[in-house]
């Protein structure tokens, strides 16, 4: 997880620096802010913090605003004030209150993750992933545990994606609330806002405030602190905060955010796995006949009983060229309900994915609870194409081994069953099957000048391939490596892990 910050009581805002301060522990009156600040009007600050987004727009970078707190705090004035002058063409605000149905389907960061900003875009959380953890009381360990460790991956992942993540937090003390709650009852128009939620927290407000300094403490992380927000007016609150913004933004845009590689153990130094592949295994069309249907009768029941278990399959496959791939997924799909899966088909990525983060359009495709995606080529061309290609820096593909660990993690710790299968060829077998393409006129649209040219570089595939499998093979999400030279062999080897995996799985 990220290296955490230890938090300042101080309860000032610094003029050159913002503070990030503790939760007062006792129910304090708000503290002032400069009188330089008090003295800027808003709009003022805010045609300031537009410029800044139109430099943004410019960039590669992009920004991402969470305004979070106490109900009744006034997130919604805040979000007004940081927004009005801005160009509404390149921000966006994401409301997230309790998740869904649809989203108790889905992996926990999906919602999340497919809000976040586009490259020269702005975005505002109104809540976010923070919602569950500030609003759950008896959250049992093993769910803060994993919820947490969402928060700090996916932060992590967007900060090196040059996201700058910005986190506000309104505080209020109890007699606030108390006032705030009342104006609101009062009010014919807005009374309907005062929730369960807003008169829970203020029946439990010292267990809350106590909750609230606790999760601050766990996620108050190095490179995305929280900025506490604890001032006399939510107008100079406003300012705070647009001040926070541009300072922070100014310093983003000007910052060179590239890194050096990382010191890797396994880069040149992993054991040569696929090139030690067994190729030998031969199964005759006769007995690959014989078993065959029966293996795909069994994984089509186990997908339908995943189905009824309401848990979810991601397949992935990754491989050299030619190897068989998209024939194996069809034979273990043969007999299943084509409701209960769908296929991904990963190409380079057009402009709206290159706009994201390069998870962002996995999470898009991701399967819900019942269901199973298979992936032909998956986030794992961030350390194979994109490396063997220079698409993307030398530190961001090594970064990226971290990123697809964790994200796995968090999937697999939530009712997925991940499987990762590496099928392998030589280069003579890759050969013959792609002058088989070019000979036979219903297979050539299967083989292209990038082929060929991807071809010359085999072995250079071959060792980012055993770096992958070193770096990314876990004990929840372990490669499978198979010889695709025998296709029958291959196709039956799948079949078998499958069912011998999802039997697990349902079983566990």
């Amino acid at each position: 997880m990220y290296k955490k910050m230890t938090l300042n009581i101080d309860c000032h805002f610094a003029k050159k620096k913002e503070v990030t301060r503790m939760l007062p522990n006792k129910n304090t009156h708000r503290t002032s802010i400069p009188v330089e600040l008090q003295d800027m009007k808003r709009s003022e600050l805010g045609d300031k913090f537009a410029e800044l987004h139109r430099q943004l727009q410019e960039t590669k970078k992009s920004m991402l605003v969470i305004v979070d707190g106490w109900e009744a705090s006034g997130k919604g004035f805040l979000l007004k004030d940081l927004t009005r002058e801005l160009d509404p063409k390149h921000y966006e605000v994401a409301v997230f209150d309790e998740s869904t149905l649809e989203d108790e389907q889905r992996p926990y960061l999906r919602r999340f993750f497919m809000r976040s900003p586009k490259r020269g875009q702005i975005v505002f959380f109104d809540r976010s992933f923070y919602y569950d953890l500030f609003h759950q009381l008896d959250m049992k360990e093993k769910t803060l545990n994993h919820v947490l460790d969402d928060i700090s991956f996916v932060e992590k992942a967007l900060t090196h994606d040059d996201t700058l993540v910005i986190k506000f937090f309104i505080h209020h003390s109890k007699d606030e609330m108390t006032d705030r709650i009342k104006a609101l009852k009062e009010d014919p128009y807005r009374k309907v806002l005062v929730t369960k939620q807003d008169k829970d927290q203020l029946k439990n407000y010292k267990a809350y405030r106590k909750h609230f300094r606790e999760i601050l403490k766990k996620t108050n992380f190095e490179e995305t602190p929280w900025h506490i927000l604890h001032v006399d007016d939510q107008k100079d609150q406003s300012r705070l905060a647009l001040k926070t913004c541009i300072d922070s933004l100014e310093n983003w845009l000007s910052s060179d955010l590239t890194r050096p590689p990382l010191d890797l153990d396994f880069i040149g130094n992993s054991p040569d796995i696929v090139g030690q592949v067994d190729h030998s295994p031969i199964i005759s069309k006769e007995d690959y006949d014989d078993i065959r249907e029966d293996l795909q009768e069994q994984a089509a029941n186990l997908l339908f009983r995943a189905y009824q278990e309401n848990k979810g399959v991601i397949v992935a496959y990754e491989g050299s060229d030619a190897a068989g791939k998209g024939g194996n997924y069809q034979r273990l799909t043969r007999l299943m309900d084509p409701r209960g899966y769908d296929v991904a088909t990963v190409a380079a990525p057009n402009d709206e994915e290159l706009r994201h983060h390069y998870l962002w359009r996995f999470y898009r495709d991701f399967p819900s609870l019942g269901r199973m995606t298979i992936f032909d080529r998956t986030w794992y061309g961030r350390v194979l194409v994109e490396r063997i290609e220079n698409l993307t820096p030398v530190y961001r593909w090594q970064e990226a081994y971290e990123e697809i660990n964790q994200m796995e993690h968090n999937i697999t710790d939530q009712d997925y069953l991940l499987l990762k299968y590496l099928i392998i060829i030589d280069k003579d077998t890759q050969y013959d099957r792609f002058m088989g393409r070019e000979k036979d006129p219903d297979k050539q649209y299967k083989i292209t000048d990038e082929d060929w040219r991807n071809r010359d570089k085999f072995d250079l595939y071959n060792t980012a391939m055993n770096e992958m499998v070193a770096a990314t093979s876990t004990k929840e999400a372990p490669w499978k490596v198979i010889s695709g030279v025998d296709k029958r062999h291959a196709r039956i080897t799948v079949l078998k892990d499958f069912i011998k995996r999802m039997t697990a799985f349902l079983d566990d």
